[in-house]
């Protein structure tokens, strides 16, 4: 049998955010969600098409700064700050083509709903908890980072039913 995934891949390793304000975004993830920021990098510029073929931006967008964070045990956060002749300030919602979010795992909900209360971040909604199907025992709720990406927490302690029956676990802290 051939194995048709991608050789030697282990995991994310990080994952990518265009952000408006590089100070704004890094205040939010390390004084609301703990992050620790690893190390910064920049500026980023070409005179000729690099930014193009390499990034599949403008030839004529900079990168003022990169900054790489670290928040817990998930993936590292690559935080871009992008200007560019054709920068589009408008995001998308989850339901349009290239809609996001990014899902943060939580062993306490009740407590970290709090702490966001706390800090004046916008919740969508309240905790929703999934009851049925293979989702059930999953633990949600959507915020926003102030400049409106979308995220989420989630929790789900005694694990989700589709594990249940044997299913391979989603990834958690620590397994």
């Amino acid at each position: 049998m051939t194995n048709r995934g991608l050789p030697g891949l282990l995991g994310t390793e990080h994952i990518g955010l265009t952000v408006p304000d590089m100070d704004a975004a890094t205040s939010f993830f390390v004084d609301v969600l703990g992050a620790e920021v690893l190390f910064e990098v920049g500026p980023f510029y070409s005179d000729d098409d690099w930014m193009e073929r390499h990034l599949g931006v403008h030839p004529r967008a900079t990168i003022p700064r990169l900054r790489m964070l670290r928040l817990a045990q998930g993936p590292s956060l690559e935080l871009f700050e992008y200007v560019a002749p054709d920068q589009r300030q408008d995001r998308p919602r989850n339901s349009d083509a290239g809609g996001h979010h990014l899902a943060f795992y939580v062993t306490d909900m009740t407590a970290a709903v709090e702490h966001l209360k706390r800090q004046g971040v916008e919740l969508l909604g309240e905790p929703t908890t999934m009851t049925d199907g293979a989702s059930a025992g999953l633990t949600w709720v959507y915020f926003l980072a102030p400049w409106g990406l979308q995220l989420e927490l989630v929790s789900a302690p005694s694990g989700l039913a589709y594990e249940k029956s044997g299913g391979r676990s989603m990834w958690r802290p620590g397994g």
